[in-house]
């Protein structure tokens, strides 16, 4: 197992993207082969890991994988030099109920993994106040390794001196000190962050990100701090659905999670991408039909106009499967009505009516037990994925998919739907259960 650091933070919106993806650039220009992973469900951040380190970003996910899926994603990393993780939220936040192998916390990924913990600390409005918030994440799990700290958003050499000072007293160690930018925020919206392959300038984005973090990071302490764990069993990657696998992807529906992209590949799967948004068809000699999410809600019209895409999906599912996530389940349905109350014509496959206009935060893991088969599951089997929209139901009047629960169990109504070849689900896959 190759080295490796995780970068964390106190909370959400500290920076911690930012160092990421500088820290992975300028690894990378420095000769080393950097194996990017996040953890927790996230679908965008790896996308932007690709973009940085130049190889494919993995999730890492204790709540919803088992053992043997997180030693063969972990194994991705074989051959590389130092892997560098990123957290999600704050460095414990995880889920109230056990999941397949823990909570999900970016805390289990760094201690299962035997990566130290890099903190990224918000220090605007404070200084040496901010070595308590420091030395209770030190100290809070005492067998969690911690590397130290990269202090963000400094406002001036005083402001700094004073928050060493502190971080000085608490005998926490200060990896960097990064001063304070307002041209480092990447764009966001109702998702979070843009995807990648929206962003007007990433490149220059992230080169700029990297020879920030290499004047004001001792980057050879970070890589020094980085720890080997232990090795585990090889595994193999989730199997795929069909052998020829038609995939749409384009500025609408790009949210798959690369480890099940690299399992279907690895085991000798064809990918077939289309561009919905383009009006292309799905090959005609695919076995499979999968739409991910995405924005939909973002492209109605376009969406609707496109002629060529819709009959090519609906003569495929006339004998063939179909399956959608999320915005790809809304795209299969009869009408998607968006954020200004305009409604726009969908495939039609299912009777699902979704509306961006009708907002309401839909947020976290799912369980499903399927009631019905779905490409490459039987029925009772149990899935586990992520659900994260703001799309409202409108009507969905074809039979339930699934049973469908939430991390502590409970019971949630979007169960998704299948109407002769098509499947739908607003979460996104992750992994099936083992028995």
């Amino acid at each position: 197992m190759a080295k490796g650091i995780l970068i964390s933070a106190p909370s959400s919106g500290t920076g911690k993207t930012t160092v990421m993806l500088g820290l992975l650039r300028a690894l990378a220009e420095d000769g080393l082969a950097v194996q990017p992973f996040k953890s927790g469900p996230d679908y965008i951040d790896p996308a932007f890991h690709l973009a940085a380190a130049k190889r494919a970003s993995f999730n890492l996910d204790t709540w919803a994988m088992d053992n043997t899926l997180l030693n063969a994603i972990s194994a991705q990393a074989a051959g590389t030099d130092i892997c560098i993780a990123e957290g999600s939220m704050g460095l414990f936040d995880g889920v109230a109920t056990k999941g397949q192998t823990g909570f999900g916390s970016s805390a289990e990924t760094a201690k299962r993994m035997g990566w130290p913990v890099v903190l990224v600390i918000d220090v605007g409005g404070q200084a040496q106040s901010a070595a308590a918030t420091a030395l209770g994440f030190k100290a809070y799990d005492p067998d969690l390794p911690f590397a130290g700290v990269i202090l963000n958003r400094v406002a001036s050499p005083r402001h700094e001196r004073l928050t060493r000072l502190g971080m000085e007293r608490a005998g926490v160690k200060v990896l960097g000190s990064l001063p304070r930018r307002g041209d480092l925020a990447l764009p966001e919206r109702h998702l979070g962050l843009i995807q990648a392959v929206e962003h007007p300038d990433l490149e220059t984005a992230i080169s700029g990100y990297a020879n920030f973090l290499r004047e004001h990071v001792d980057l050879e302490a970070v890589k020094a701090a980085a720890l080997t764990g232990s090795d585990a069993p090889t595994a193999p990657l989730p199997t795929p659905p069909a052998q020829r696998i038609a995939l749409a992807r384009d500025a609408a529906f790009s949210f798959t999670y690369p480890h099940l992209l690299e399992g279907w590949r690895k085991a000798g799967a064809e990918i077939l991408p289309f561009s919905p948004l383009a009006d292309e068809a799905p090959a005609q000699d695919a076995d499979l039909v999968w739409l991910p999410g995405g924005y939909p809600e973002l492209h109605g019209g376009t969406l609707a106009a496109a002629e060529t895409f819709r009959k090519g999906l609906q003569r495929h599912a006339e004998t063939k499967p179909v399956h959608g996530e999320c915005g790809g389940y809304m795209a299969l349905g009869e009408a998607l009505i968006d954020k200004q109350g305009n409604r726009h014509q969908m495939a039609g496959l299912l009777g699902l009516v979704t509306s961006y206009e009708k907002r309401k935060f839909h947020l976290g893991y799912r369980r499903a037990v399927l009631q019905n088969a779905m490409p490459g599951f039987d029925s009772g089997n149990a899935l586990r994925g992520h659900e994260f929209h703001y799309s409202t139901i409108l009507d969905e009047p074809d039979a339930p998919l699934a049973n469908v629960f939430d991390a502590d169990g409970n019971p949630v109504p979007e169960t998704g739907s299948i109407k002769g070849h098509v499947t739908g689900t607003f979460f996104h896959l992750i992994t099936g259960e083992t028995a």
